[in-house]
């Protein structure tokens, strides 16, 4: 049997962007991890493209480091909101967290969630102040602010006597007091052995092991990670696996593999306390117990947040598809999202009344946009409607729909738009602070009526400003909500778009596409300057003459088309409008490609309408 290491289990958690990732490369750079002549890159836990590319981290992911003995097992958590059901259960598999908190922006709404996630099980967190080399930092007053944030989450005595640390994540320093010289993370290495305990050894008790979180492996297949509370797992050996109905099933682990590094290394045996992945077990999911067989008893079940947010998910029917796409039908897009449900528990996805649809469902329009940004990089083609809040009847019966609190950070100037847009989507404001020519509101508004606010806020602002939100509860359904002001410009031809046609139409408003790019009957190439749809017909050519030739006529200047991005697009479209999703292209459509499919869908939602 080899020799037990002294182990201790550590998650970062923090709002979006406080340097989480770059503070475990912190810990790996100091840690030994890497050779000294290898090249590696910021944020190597970020390894997903779509993290590297958004600079955000979609993923938990674990890596180890051994620090004067003990092995440490790190978990990079993320810290947006739409992936709080990942937080949620890595938090149960650790005995302390590292709470990142901004020097200059402070506790945010997220912060306020993870961290109540940690003192709810019981958790000691330690404090790292970051980003303290900002020139307007605050960190005391942040501290302060922590301490009320700690209050206001019933913190017990023993919580609230956390240790507080300062750094520069990014320059790999760390020290114990605000003025400190500090040249390396020893302070907190030392601080995480002082403030915790290694797992205590239970390596004679009868193994115990619960999955916190899913992997797929396209050699070995379905992956379960998680701690081993008690006992010793052992490659190759049967156990039986309690699913959370309490069902039992008897199964061997095939492969079983600990963190070394970042390297998930094989070994024979692993020792209580530790975090593990096993292979072998086909049906294996999230909050499944692995058990003796001597001794069978489960552990509790994993409760995952419920979805916020749906979206249907259509076979792409439009003119053009099929012509860059390679998974095209619905049985392809079936598979693919069954596929999804093995690894994230947090989405939900349910037949339609229709063979070509299926209604998806999740914490956000991020977390849904990624998987369709990972479909459409696999080869797949679809179509997907607006994102639609899920509404839910509380225990007397009442509709009631999700509500959020949300931060705006920005320039002084822009607050009177941002306030009125607040306002107009039933928003009600909590809190307004003024400082440096900065402002932050604090409103909370319900989900509904923040659908497509981002690329708003982003436009108001100018870029200048930083929004956060984070789902705080549900309030009784407010009624109608406002959707986009504008209409949209409808191609009535199909063919490629012309420069002379579009140079006409960009007086009427903001246009999404450039010349020479291909069109059909239907599609969506602008922004209306006014509160109607119009068709127009962007494939309109000069007539040439013998008088009138295009030489002689002035240069026609295109004012640059507006690009979507995907989320983008998602919060632009009304009911009626689709996005189209293929690997070269993102394109906005009506559901009814021709005026008159447009008419009959319009009469069909007035009669239901007015049935009620």
């Amino acid at each position: 049997m080899a020799d037990r290491e002294d182990i201790i289990n550590i998650a970062v958690i923090a709002h979006v962007d406080a340097g989480k990732s770059t503070l475990v490369d912190a810990f790996l750079r100091q840690s030994d991890v890497f050779r000294e002549n290898e090249e590696v890159v910021d944020c190597v836990m970020d390894s997903n493209d779509l993290e590297r590319e958004r600079g955000i981290t979609i993923y938990s992911k674990n890596c180890s480091v051994i620090h004067d003995g003990v092995k440490i097992n790190i978990v990079d958590t993320p810290g947006h909101a739409d992936f709080s059901s990942e937080v949620e259960r890595i938090i149960r598999t650790v005995d302390t967290v590292i709470l990142l908190v901004d020097a200059s922006e402070g506790p945010m709404p997220q912060t306020r969630f993870v961290l109540s996630k940690a003192l709810e099980i019981g958790l000691k967190p330690i404090l790292l102040i970051n980003k303290i080399d900002k020139k307007d930092q605050r960190a005391e007053e942040v501290v302060d602010e922590v301490y009320e944030l700690f209050l206001d989450l019933n913190a017990t005595d023993e919580q609230l006597d956390f240790p507080i640390l300062y750094g520069v994540a990014r320059e790999g320093k760390v020290s114990r007091e605000l003025d400190d010289n500090s040249e390396n993370i020893e302070p907190l290495f030392e601080t995480i052995l002082e403030h915790t305990k290694t797992y205590p050894n239970l390596d004679e008790e009868p193994v115990k092991m619960q999955v916190s979180a899913l992997a797929y492996d396209d050699y070995i297949g379905r992956l379960g990670i998680g701690r081993i509370y008690q006992g010793v797992l052992r490659q190759g050996d049967s156990y039986i696996r309690v699913n959370t109905d309490g069902i039992e099933h008897k199964e061997t682990i095939s492969n079983l593999f600990v963190y070394k590094g970042l390297s998930r290394t094989p070994v024979k045996e692993a020792h209580s306390g530790d975090i593990v992945v096993i292979s072998g077990m086909p049906d294996l999911s999230i909050g499944d117990t692995i058990c003796d067989p001597m001794h069978v008893e489960a552990m509790p079940h994993i409760p995952i947040e419920e979805p916020t947010l749906s979206m249907n998910f259509n076979v792409n029917k439009s003119p053009f598809a099929g012509r860059s796409g390679k998974y095209v039908t619905s049985r392809n897009i079936k598979e693919r999202l069954e596929k999804e449900l093995e690894v994230n528990v947090g989405l939900k996805v349910e037949p339609t009344e229709s063979a070509d649809c299926f209604k998806v469902s999740g914490r956000g329009e991020l977390h849904i946009s990624i998987l369709i940004e990972n479909m459409r990089r696999e080869g797949y083609e679809l179509a997907v409607s607006k994102p639609e809040v899920i509404l839910h009847k509380d225990e007397n019966g009442v509709k009631v729909e999700p509500l959020e609190e949300v931060v705006c950070l920005m320039p002084e100037q822009y607050s009177g738009t941002i306030i009125n847009a607040l306002n107009l989507r039933k928003g009600t404001m909590v809190n307004m602070e003024e400082e440096n020519g900065y402002v932050r509101l604090t409103y909370e508004a319900p989900t509904r009526g923040l659908l497509g606010f981002r690329t708003q806020f982003i436009n108001e602002t100018h870029g200048e400003g930083t929004l956060v939100r984070r789902v705080s509860g549900y309030i009784p359904y407010l009624g109608e909500i406002l959707q986009r002001m504008l209409g949209a410009m409808i191609s009535t031809d199909t063919g490629t778009a012309m420069t002379y046609a579009l140079w006409n139409l960009q007086e009427r408003g903001a246009l999404f596409i450039g010349p020479q790019t291909e069109v059909y009957e239907g599609m969506i190439i602008g922004e209306s300057a006014r509160n109607i749809d119009m068709d127009v017909n962007p494939l309109k050519n000069k007539k040439l003459t013998a008088i009138r030739s295009s030489g002689r006529d002035e240069a026609m200047l295109l004012t640059p088309p507006r690009v979507f991005s995907l989320e983008e697009a998602l919060e632009w479209i009304n009911d009626d409008e689709l996005v189209e999703v293929t690997p070269d292209s993102i394109r906005i459509r009506k559901k009814g490609l021709t005026a008159q499919d447009r008419r009959a869908l319009y009469r069909e939602k007035m009669s239901a309408a007015s049935r009620g």
